[in-house]
């Protein structure tokens, strides 16, 4: 992407989301909205996009929560889609339809120049963790809303909520070393999944009424398909296929063995059910 449009502290996020990972994401897109679907649903629904609201969807991807949200404010609103991953973005152009009032922009939301006061909704799922200065981040988000406007997003809670992430990778440590410690703070799936941390960004940046809600979900890591499609899926999302990438081949093959192993625990005919957690979370600028 253009170095313009990023912060220097996100380069690492701009580098890991337009290679292989965002590579990745954009492959399984069908496969991951269809799994990730209960969230979307529910964070949708709290968001409560109304025809004619602007919106803009930060850390959109492949566009499957910008789209859903185009179709709630209609033709007469406005969404904008923003994300640094090209493929995931151009996966998201691709699926827009002709005439939709909806738009995307590859940029860091660090930085952008939103104009000022005319958004209704900020928007999440999943996107805004990966922020290096979040404050910073999030009060440049909050110049677009105009006064009462609101914030709702989701993130997740800590891991050892989150099996449907967090079981793969950990049968994947049988045979290979484990990823890097990384501190609850540094950018990352978990790094809002203390509420305390959440609390202290979102009221540094300006915005108001912080509401965080608890909410468990069980997703199919196997969407229906069977254990061969949740072992691709473990294989090709998440922390167990950073463990992987890399390793000798003989481990890759012993760690693929052990993920299967353990999610065949897991299986309930052709689905492999498995828990997750999320915030919802709620805010609003100057009220």
């Amino acid at each position: 992407m253009d170095n313009t449009l990023l912060q220097d502290p996100n380069a690492e996020q701009a580098a890991y989301w337009n290679g292989r990972v965002g590579q990745r994401w954009t492959n399984r897109q069908d496969f991951m909205d269809a799994v990730l679907a209960p969230i979307s649903s529910a964070v949708l629904d709290r968001a409560a996009a109304a025809p004619g609201e602007h919106v803009i969807d930060i850390g959109c991807g492949c566009g499957a929560t910008s789209l859903e949200l185009a179709q709630r404010v209609g033709p007469s609103g406005r969404v904008l889609g923003v994300d640094i991953s090209q493929p995931m973005l151009a996966r998201a152009r691709q699926r827009t339809p002709q005439g939709a009032q909806l738009a995307f922009e590859i940029t860091d939301a660090t930085i952008y120049p939103f104009a000022a006061g005319e958004t209704d909704l900020l928007f999440s799922r999943f996107g805004v963790m990966f922020f290096a200065q979040p404050v910073q981040s999030f009060a440049n988000l909050r110049t677009a809303l105009r006064p009462g406007g609101r914030l709702v997003f989701v993130c997740w809670r800590e891991p050892r909520l989150n099996p449907w992430l967090v079981l793969p990778v950990q049968a994947a440590y049988q045979h290979v070393p484990k990823l890097p410690e990384m501190s609850p703070e540094d950018p990352g799936p978990f790094s809002f999944a203390t509420p305390d941390r959440v609390r202290r960004i979102l009221d540094a940046a300006g915005f108001g009424a912080v509401t965080m809600e608890p909410r468990d979900f069980t997703l199919d890591l196997a969407n229906g398909q069977g254990l061969d499609a949740a072992l691709e899926n473990a294989l090709e999302i998440g922390p167990a296929s950073r463990a992987l990438d890399g390793q000798p081949a003989e481990l890759q093959l012993a760690a693929q063995h052990a993920i299967r192993a353990a999610l065949a625990a897991q299986q309930v005919g052709q689905s492999v059910p498995l828990g997750a957690a999320v915030w919802m979370v709620s805010a609003s600028n100057g009220v």
